[in-house]
């Protein structure tokens, strides 16, 4: 009799687990939302799971696979905060070969170990006039060292993450923006440059390339952008890593002068050895020989760097795990992102190189969530990366349990409130109570996150739409019904 009764309660539970998938408010949003006209090409994976009572609350095509964008981010910054911890601090290291003489001569070179610090000059750390302030102490200490001369070169050392370039799966578009700054172990400036027109009063006009700041030698622009009728810059830099070679299209506004276009950086290791060549010049510090990044010369001679026989002259402590995830997510910071699993790859395996990399992340979270993982890279800028609904919610679910929850959720955007979200739900239900990483791409719209409802519970929610004939205006006021159907459960 007993065996009965417990099998007839959980044919009883499973019959009521099913009603609650398919009878209440989020499970008919998420229905009404898939049967838009406008998505009826569309693939669409959507999955909401209670994480008080640990059930499934609605569901649609939730194990369907597909490119999410930048809510990738969400297992990027997860896995720095479990891996390397919110206190982590990349490093970068200031050495100098050779010995220095009575007169203050260096017979050597000045060789910065990059090891991965994305926050050096970054605008997301300081303010536009105190960009440099890293340069200014790093010639202090060396002036104190009593250098007065280099007679050798500045050289920069990226090797830390390799030089693979892009990650596999960016489109030729992206690269050259500053959206698509790849990750370097020698970062600088967020591996961004601005590019500075100036404008026509004509309409169709041609415009003009004035300055960069900061300027990179041998950078050439091969400007076809023309005056328009907005206010908005839509400019599109084409170009891809290590070449200066580039194109510009697309429009800026009239009338305008010193219109700041963001664009990424070729070399960013050898940009680093140039800015800090110039820093030394500046303080009257001759440098003989031209900067250099370890790059250029392995091209030529095969090249490993003692750095056991260097003398040390400083360690450079960048921002911590937890500023650069929090700035990752709240702003959608590919560059941050992608140096975020860089440091993963080169802590755990060695080299940061985004195949390494990308690997030992997903070795690592299959078998703690208990499904195959297909990361290929920090950001979600690569379209090969393969996500469904329940992907995010095991990493939810997983992250929830975790010591480091409070401090991965706070790196989350607010609905109606902050960061990417800020326009989203903005005066309704799910104003306040939702915290989530969005996604945006061509053709893709992506949200999850958690969601705190009326009822005191908590859900973790993940919503992943391809390919709508929608706008993604008018596909995320679409999305909202679901949300504040989820806040008001």
């Amino acid at each position: 009799m007993k065996i009965i009764v417990v099998v007839t309660f959980c044919f009883f539970f499973s019959i009521l687990s099913n009603a609650q998938v398919g009878n209440n408010a989020i499970q008919q949003s998420i229905n009404n939302f898939s049967s838009n006209k406008e998505l009826e090409n569309a693939a669409i994976s959507f999955m909401a799971y209670d994480l008080d009572s640990n059930i499934v609350l609605a569901e649609y095509n939730h194990r369907s696979a597909m490119p999410p964008a930048s809510v990738v981010k969400l297992f990027t910054t997860a896995a720095a905060f479990e891996i390397l911890g919110k206190d982590y601090r990349p490093k970068t290291e200031i050495y100098y070969t050779g010995m220095i003489d009575s007169s203050g001569v260096l017979n050597g070179d000045i060789v910065i170990r990059g090891l991965g610090d994305p926050s050096l000059g970054s605008r997301f750390f300081n303010d536009r006039e105190n960009a440099d302030e890293f340069l200014k102490t790093w010639t202090a200490t060396i002036a104190e060292k009593g250098i007065k001369k280099v007679n050798g070169r500045v050289l920069a050392d990226g090797s830390a993450f390799g030089y693979d370039g892009a990650p596999d799966g960016w489109s030729w578009s992206d690269m050259g923006n500053y959206y698509g700054s790849p990750a370097s172990a020698c970062a600088v400036y967020d591996n961004m440059t601005y590019l500075h027109f100036s404008t026509s009063s004509q309409l169709d006009a041609p415009t003009y390339l004035d300055s960069m700041t900061p300027p990179i030698p041998g950078y050439t622009l091969d400007n076809r952008v023309t005056t328009y009728n907005s206010s908005r810059d839509n400019a599109y830099i084409y170009g891809t890593p290590y070449s200066y070679e580039r194109f510009a299209i697309g429009n800026l506004p009239r009338s305008k002068s010193n219109f700041e276009v963001k664009a990424s950086v070729p070399d960013p290791e050898l940009l680093l050895a140039q800015v800090v060549q110039t820093s030394l010049m500046k303080a009257n510090i001759e440098v003989v020989l031209p900067a250099v990044g370890l790059r250029t010369i392995l091209q030529e001679v095969d090249t490993v760097l003692n750095y056991n026989k260097m003398n040390l002259l400083l360690i450079n402590e960048g921002k911590s795990v937890e500023d650069i995830a929090y700035w990752t997510n709240y702003r959608s910071v590919n560059f941050f992102a992608e140096q975020l699993l860089g440091l993963i790859g080169y802590e755990k395996t060695g080299l940061g190189g985004t195949s390494e990399s990308t690997r030992y992340l997903n070795n690592y979270w299959e078998p703690r969530l208990g499904l195959k993982v297909y990361q290929t890279d920090g950001s979600g800028l690569a379209r090969n990366n393969g996500f469904s609904a329940y992907h995010f919610i095991q990493l939810l679910k997983y992250m929830n349990a975790s010591k480091n929850f409070k401090d991965f959720e706070a790196s989350l955007p607010t609905a109606g409130e902050s960061g990417t979200l800020r326009s989203v739900c903005r005066g309704q239900a799910a104003q306040g109570r939702m915290k989530a990483k969005s996604g945006t791409m061509k053709r893709i719209k992506s949200y999850a996150g958690y969601i705190d409802t009326k009822s005191g519970r908590k859900i973790a929610f993940a919503l992943i739409v391809n390919n709508a004939d929608l706008t993604s205006y008018q596909i995320t006021k679409r999305m909202e019904v679901v949300f504040n159907s989820m806040a008001n459960y």
